[in-house]
């Protein structure tokens, strides 16, 4: 099954037309015709199935057949990484994370941090790429990179942790988690968080928590915590 994304589908919509990019994949690659049935969400909660009424490979156009609502998971995920050296390791990340199920993804500065700047177009890409590979109706929010500084600024709800490399009392992660909760978690910089942001973060209610026993790459702990959210959660 192949399921196609497109965000301005609204339920109660009769037709509707993909943009140039889908409706060129969908005219000219799959070559589908007048008549072809397609699975599509608008990421937004909602599975569309309709019908292509035309297959222009700039406008294609398609006709409602059902809609149906997908309830969203039961918790809410916050994760707050520092971008990867690498850009093609952050993006896996954003895959990985996307299909494990994650709410809301926000790219955070640190001091250590290698890397400043994002593509946030190209990223947001990767993100609705993994939504429709894993066939969910829910598209994670991606923010624009904010520094640490800032981020600490902004108003919190829910449980806070952040996972840093330093000595001290740390809770272990998974018997820290509550189900059904909404859960923000800071992931640092190949570098690690600086002392001063640990400090600065646990002023702020963040709950210092180990990813087990060894060193993690930041976006390796990024998915071990996304994975453990997810199995507390089943």
């Amino acid at each position: 099954m192949q399921l196609f994304f497109n965000p301005n589908i609204n339920q109660g919509d009769i037709q509707f037309v993909f943009d140039t990019e889908e409706s060129k994949h969908i005219a000219k690659v799959l070559r589908k015709k007048t008549g072809d049935i397609l699975q599509i969400t608008n990421g937004k909660g909602y599975w569309f199935e309709a019908k292509i009424l035309n297959p222009d490979h700039k406008k294609c156009t398609a006709e409602i057949i059902s809609t149906t609502p997908k309830p969203p998971k039961p918790y809410l995920l916050h994760m707050v990484v520092a971008p990867t050296k690498l850009n093609d390791r952050f993006e896996w990340f954003l895959e990985k994370a996307t299909e494990i199920g994650v709410h809301e993804i926000t790219p955070i500065i640190c001091d250590h941090s290698e890397r400043k700047v994002i593509k946030k177009d190209r990223m947001e890409k990767v993100i609705q790429s993994a939504m429709k590979q894993s066939l969910q109706t829910y598209l994670p929010k991606l923010n624009s990179a904010i520094t640490f500084k800032e981020f600490m600024a902004l108003p919190k709800s829910g449980d806070l942790f952040i996972a840093h490399c330093e000595e001290g009392n740390k809770a272990e992660f998974f018997s820290s988690l509550k189900p059904s909760q909404q859960t923000t978690i800071l992931i640092g910089p190949e570098g690690d968080f600086s002392t001063y942001e640990i400090k600065k973060a646990i002023d702020n209610g963040f709950a210092p928590v180990a990813l087990g026993e060894t060193r993690l790459r930041t976006e390796t702990a990024a998915i071990f915590a996304c994975t453990t959210v997810a199995l507390k959660n089943l």
